[in-house]
């Protein structure tokens, strides 16, 4: 930007803003079909008279949409409906709608209809998290291909990080030059300043246009006009905290303390410098003119390691540190934080209360940096840390602890889990006695290095290591310690009070925890219910290290809790958290959960690529729990697509017991899937030892949907009418433990069974119901499957799947295929078609295999309507079979 490039009319007046405002000309013109245009930037520096600009200037409806001032949930789709609907009732049918499965889009769609209509949303790093991804997904969903939607014109600070959303621009605010600068100046002031006070306002804003219309609006008209003389400071602590303070406001409550922790050792450097400077008579009076007087008051940086003693001193939570340097609030570089925008950092001073300074101060921040400081990178548990060097191994044993733990961080977040184990047991070692609540995460960590291992040998030689603790993690050290040497009458009432008490807890470590003993009880729903509590936390106080654990956890208690859709989400989440972490062991087990959604789905390619990445890594680190989630999405896939024999030799190691076999927590929970593949490729012998060994497994009551399959075994393996007796009994039983998936694969067998035993009007009942289930659950493979069952029993399948699939065939298959549904032979298709049999028997293998059928007596039922006129379909290609028909009889006669 450059010069005072203005627009005077009609909206209110812009400076240094014509790439701003050239964005919102193509997001607004006439001929685009909607879309979203995100604007960034810094307090004051005028994202909301950008947006006001707009929908002044727009020729069509405009909607201005302004933050809610509580971040309850859905509280933004609230006021946005308030703000579209005509009134209240309409506002209430679009939020149920926005909640439900057709989502904002659908929304907005019934509302708006067809309408070139401009919504713009101010702030939306403060909508709440429900809204923010119901209007992600909108978005997403308005830039699809072929679909017209608003246009939507969003406003966020700076440090926001926006949705992924295909085509939309983004164009980020900045300062303004000195030209456009002096404008807003002369246009705030009437009469305009004199030239001097106007180059110090100038000078003194910087190009900020908030700064600038502040202190114009705190110094009155006659300092203005030059009657009374310029404070020192015309930028002073009062007018950055009217800019910045509703900032600071909505920022976390730990991440504002260090903040001020940082702000006050900057300021400390700066005294200090400056008593060194009038020391030695080198003060240099000419600096403020030379350098900018912004410059003048700008922070120094301060150490990295000085302020986190200072933060623990006073005692002040460093995990907010890593998000406010990703989010650009901070800057770290050679060793140094300061703050990016110097004016934050004077307002974080400006408006930190009192007793702050005094307790900071009484920390005595920052100090002189130990050597064992080198070691506070370790802090928390910061896995994104180096270790510290080699020197290190001399030092203390406090500081020999904190060097494992860092260690065994990073070999947990992307090496051999195996490595992390021992380092992490080493450091609980030598932690114990001296930093208690580190041992105590060590230990924790170390268990869940080696549970990711698949080892329970290391697993109980982590919970052994805490003989000195008490309270809830004695009672998870002791439950936990019990369900792995089977011993459940003990484990069950150590682990409910440790989900009963950590479960109400705040720390996202604790509330890991609670949400882990959670799992090992069964209580699945409690699991989610808890790690989403955790996700919430980590996310409020800026824990990006902590956030793809936390997200790790969470997807896999969705997953087992039958909550496949949410699953998916929250691992793809964890994927985007667990990059810029370089978090590659969690990515894995991210990986690992969406190939077995995808499995569900029956999206066979997501699988094998999902499954790929997740063994590329599992595979060397020793991740044996995410590979046998993702050996098992695969053979899921492969008994999905009707290839038993080979599901069934992928999952043999799964469920075999002993080192060489799966995860042993994952073991039990994979025996139903092989037990049908076995008994379906002849193995049925292996499939009942497996059965068996399941029964005893099932009876502990660890896993809900255990009886209902441990039902459907019995009855794959069952002779005669037994069948029957345990498939009903399997059905009556899902009906308590809520998932609906294999709900729908139990009802699947049972129809086919009862079809392949020539009772079609019995099969249909189960068989429409799966159907039904399978396509609400939008498992496309599965569903075609009971879609091909129920049609071989005779009954109807709906058509709305049929005419998707039919208009996935070539033309030529079409053709071919209304002519076999009419009756023709091949031969007759191929004289017609001018064509060989052996042709149009291979389109027809084609047809059956794509629209999921098994012979042409089904075609009639599924083949999709001629494209000519009804008084030709079936005329004049019938009247030229028949005719052919005819000309063979003659020959032969």
């Amino acid at each position: 930007m450059s010069g005072a490039t203005h627009v005077t009319a009609p909206g209110p007046r812009l400076y240094d803003r014509a790439a701003e405002l050239a964005a919102v000309a193509r997001l607004t013109a006439p001929a685009g079909d909607g879309g979203v245009l995100f604007v960034t930037g810094g307090p004051g520096e005028g994202r909301s008279v950008l947006l006001a600009r707009a929908a002044d200037d727009f020729p069509g409806p405009a909607h201005r949409v302004a933050a809610p001032g509580h971040r309850a949930p859905w509280s933004g789709a609230r006021a946005l409906f308030a703000a579209l609907a005509p009134g209240a009732p309409e506002a209430r049918r679009a939020l149920r709608t926005a909640r439900g499965e057709d989502g904002l889009a659908a929304a907005v769609s019934g509302l708006l209809g067809g309408l070139p209509v401009l919504v713009c949303l101010d702030d939306l790093h403060l909508w709440d998290a429900h809204s923010r991804a119901a209007l992600a997904a909108a978005w997403r969903r308005d830039r699809a291909p072929g679909r017209a939607g608003p246009r939507w014109l969003v406003s966020a600070a700076r440090h926001h990080r926006l949705p992924d959303v295909p085509g939309a621009e983004t164009v980020r605010l900045g300062r303004l030059g000195p030209d456009g600068a002096r404008a807003l100046l002369c246009d705030l002031c009437a009469p305009p300043p004199a030239p001097p006070i106007v180059r110090r306002l100038v000078e003194e804003a910087a190009g900020h246009p908030g700064v600038l219309v502040s202190a114009v609006r705190r110094l009155g008209t006659a300092r203005l006009a030059g009657g009374s003389p310029l404070p020192e400071q015309p930028v002073d602590g009062a007018v950055l905290t009217e800019v910045y303070g509703g900032f600071l406001k909505h920022l976390p409550a730990d991440a504002r303390r260090l903040l001020t922790v940082v702000a006050l050792a900057g300021r400390t450097e700066a005294n200090r410098s400056e008593a060194s400077r009038t020391e030695e008579g080198r003060t240099d009076a000419g600096r403020i003119g030379a350098g900018g007087r912004e410059a003048a008051h700008r922070l120094p940086g301060v150490a990295v390691d000085a302020v986190l003693g200072g933060a623990r001193a006073a005692g002040v939570p460093v995990e907010p540190l890593d998000g406010l340097v990703a989010d650009g609030l901070l800057c770290r570089a050679d060793g140094l934080l300061r703050f990016e925008d110097p004016f934050l950092g004077r307002a974080v001073l400006a408006s930190a209360p009192a007793s702050r300074h005094h307790g900071v101060r009484r920390a005595g921040a920052p100090r002189p940096v130990r050597t064992a400081s080198a070691l506070a990178r370790g802090e928390r548990h910061r896995a994104d840390r180096l270790g510290p060097p080699a020197a290190v191994r001399a030092l203390a044993p406090a500081a020999r602890g904190r060097s494992h733990l860092v260690r065994g961080l990073a070999a947990l977040a992307g090496g051999p889990v195996m490595d992390a184990h021992e380092a992490l047991l080493r450091a609980a070692e030598l932690l114990r006695d001296r930093a208690p609540a580190e041992a105590s995460d060590a230990r924790f960590l170390a268990m869940e290095a080696a549970w990711a291992g698949g080892d329970v040998a290391a697993c109980l030689a982590a919970l052994d290591c805490g003989g000195d603790a008490g309270g809830t993690e004695r009672d998870f050290l002791d439950g936990l310690g019990a369900a792995l040497t089977v011993r459940l009458g003990e484990a069950r009432p150590a682990l409910a009070r440790v989900v009963a008490r950590d479960g109400a807890e705040d720390d996202p470590r604790l509330l890991l925890r609670a949400g882990a003993a959670a799992l090992v009880l069964g209580d699945t729903a409690a699991a989610a219910r808890i790690h989403a509590r955790a996700l919430a936390r980590a996310r409020a106080e800026h824990r990006t290290a902590l956030l793809p654990r936390v997200l790790e956890h969470l997807a896999y208690a969705e997953l087992r809790a039958g909550r496949y859709s949410r699953a998916a989400r929250t691992a793809r989440e964890g994927l985007r958290a667990a990059e810029p972490v370089e978090q590659p062991n969690t990515a894995a087990h991210q990986h690992a959960v969406l190939a077995l959604v995808a499995s569900v789905t029956g999206d066979g390619p997501a699988v094998a690529e999902h499954a790929g990445l997740a063994l590329g890594t599992a595979r060397p680190h020793g991740l044996v729990q995410a590979a046998t989630l993702a050996e098992w999405a695969l053979a899921r896939d492969e008994l999905g697509r009707g290839l038993a024999a080979q599901a069934a030799a992928r999952l043999v190691p799964l469920v075999r017991p002993g080192p060489r076999g799966g995860h042993f927590a994952l073991r039990m929970l994979v025996v139903p899937c092989f037990v049908e593949a076995a008994v379906a490729s002849g193995r049925t012998a292996e499939a009942r030892s497996a059965a068996g060994e399941y029964a005893v497994w099932a009876a502990q009551g660890l896993d809900g949907p255990a009886p209902a399959l441990l039902a459907r075994c019995r009855a794959l393996l069952a002779q005669g009418e037994e069948a029957a007796y345990w498939f009903g009994e399997a059905v009556r039983r899902h009906e308590g433990c809520g998932n609906d998936f294999e709900r729908a694969r139990t009802l699947l067998a049972y129809g086919t069974w009862l079809r392949r035993r020539r009772r079609p009007g019995a099969a249909r009942e189960p068989l429409r119901d799966a159907l039904v289930t399978f396509e609400r659950a939008a498992a496309d493979g599965w569903a075609d499957h009971a879609r091909s069952e129920l049609r071989a029993t005779g009954g109807a399948v709906g058509g709305t799947a049929d005419r998707t699939a039919w208009g996935l065939l070539t033309p030529q298959q079409q053709r071919i295929a209304r002519f076999a549904a009419r009756g023709a032979t091949n031969r007759e298709i191929a004289d017609r078609l001018a064509l060989s049999p052996r042709t149009v028997d291979h389109h027809l293998r084609g047809v059956f295999a794509r629209l999921g059928i098994r012979s042409r007596v089904e075609l009639p039922g599924v083949a999709g309507p001629d494209p000519r006129a009804p008084g030709q379909d079936g005329g004049t290609e019938a009247k030229g079979l028949v005719s052919s028909r005819a000309r063979r009889s003659a020959g032969s006669s």
